[in-house]
């Protein structure tokens, strides 16, 4: 009686559950891996334009510090 208590179950989950489970997360890796969405691409584009824009802000910053301090890049780029 104990045996069938637990072998009914094991085997509803081998052929219900466990197919299952395995077409759904099969697809949703295929879904994954097509690779990025329009919306992603887009956000790509701004965070890409934001960087640009930082990288054009800390060479502006280093210049008008080169003009005014001439000597700090030696007390930060040995650190």
């Amino acid at each position: 009686m104990l045996v069938m208590l637990v072998s009914v179950p094991l085997i509803v989950f081998m052929v219900v559950v466990a197919p299952l489970w395995l077409i759904l997360h099969y697809r949703s890796k295929k879904r994954s891996d097509g690779g990025l969405s329009q919306e992603d691409y887009e956000q790509l584009a701004t965070l890409s334009e934001k960087a640009e824009s930082l990288q054009q802000r800390v060479h502006t910053l280093e210049k008008i510090l080169d003009d005014e301090t001439p000597n700090w890049r030696s007390n930060y780029e040995g650190k």
